[in-house]
């Protein structure tokens, strides 16, 4: 039985398409397990392809599903016997494109989905989402006059006027401009926190899922392969492929020493558990940009080869004496000229390594 708190609960759920040739069923998503408290924003976070918008379809009561079950308060509403119709989920969308009606002003759009509420209801109600959203000045405006993010939080206010139980977000910044992505991602989770909505989302990019997601789940070829909070997934992962993904970093090869350390290009890092069993065994140290901290007066250089400007700081991309390349976050007052070599030193406060 479900914690009394939990909302949303997945178990053991599995989809299947027929192939594109016709021979044969290919599988979307695999063994998925993942649970929502009340209030809990989660966040499926993969590269495209991975099932994680079949995921959200499933959800809506759009996918049957092979296996498995979908339950939302404790209710059944998706599993081989039971299959309850979207409309009676009590389930918000927004989606990629916000799908706003362009004839409709903003406070006819929010009003659209109001249909049970008497008309004059409809309209103070429609009123009473955009006040939360702030853009009550914006009621008798049309789609076409707003921002991108102000079509956003129109559309973020729709799927919340009804007050349903979940709240579902497609991709809600991938047609915005990169840098207002985090900013909005961060104003839309203040939003529904602020009204207690319980919110999960899909999105491939890994800083809107740290900037809206309590949870965080990351997703490869149709599986979770770790739902966690975003502190855990960065200094924790499960695996290489969650380690890869999460982060700017590269792997580098260690020799673990007699001292529970372990030697790489740099220098000696302590290694968190026992390693005794293992000395002289060769093992991959992840090494993250924030890891290194540049130094002009440590002797250990780095020649810069690549170099993007990020505002407040540089991402350096740098090669050590062995030819291997690092990554590197430097303040953006120290511009390097490429081919340049900087002093730099290691700043590990927790190493994450993997054996083969």
């Amino acid at each position: 039985m479900n914690s009394a708190s939990t909302l949303l609960s997945i178990k053991n759920m599995e989809i299947d398409f027929p192939s594109r040739d016709g021979h044969g069923r290919v599988t979307a998503v695999k063994d998925l397990n993942l649970d929502l408290a009340q209030g809990e924003i989660g966040c499926l976070l993969g590269s495209s392809g991975c099932g994680k918008s079949t995921v959200l379809r499933a959800i809506c009561g759009f996918e049957p599903l092979k296996t498995g079950e979908i339950a939302l308060r404790d209710k059944m509403v998706s599993s081989q016997s039971v299959h309850v119709a979207p409309n009676q989920r009590r389930v918000g969308m927004v989606f990629q494109d916000f799908a706003l009606f362009p004839h409709l002003t903003v406070l006819q759009n929010i009003a659209f989905g109001l249909k049970d509420l008497p008309a004059q209801k409809r309209s103070s109600v429609a009123m009473e989402w955009l006040k939360r959203v702030s853009l009550s000045d914006k009621a008798q405006a049309y789609p076409h006059e707003l921002s991108g993010g102000q079509q956003q939080r129109v559309a973020l206010a729709r799927a919340m006027a009804p007050e349903p139980d979940l709240i579902l977000l497609d991709e809600p910044f991938s047609s915005l401009d990169i840098e207002l992505r985090e900013r909005l991602a961060s104003e839309m989770r203040d939003i529904l926190k602020a009204n207690n909505i319980t919110a999960l989302l899909v999105t491939h990019d890994q800083y809107e899922a740290f900037a809206i997601a309590d949870k965080v789940g990351v997703m490869s070829g149709g599986q979770v392969i770790q739902w966690d909070i975003p502190y855990e997934l960065y200094h924790k992962p499960v695996n290489r492929y969650v380690a890869d993904f999460i982060g700017r970093g590269v792997f580098i090869k260690g020799i673990v020493q007699s001292n529970n350390k372990v030697k790489i290009e740099l220098g000696e890092l302590e290694l968190e558990r026992d390693h005794s069993k293992d000395i002289g065994k060769e093992i991959d140290v992840l090494l993250r940009a924030d890891d290194i901290q540049h130094d002009d007066n440590s002797p250990m250089q780095a020649e810069v080869v690549r170099k993007t400007f990020r505002g407040a700081d540089f991402l350096y991309t740098l090669k050590l004496s062995s030819g291997t390349e690092i990554y590197a976050f430097v303040p953006s007052h120290h511009d390097h000229a490429i081919g340049e070599k900087i002093g730099i030193q290691l700043g590990i406060d927790h190493i994450v390594t993997f054996q083969d």
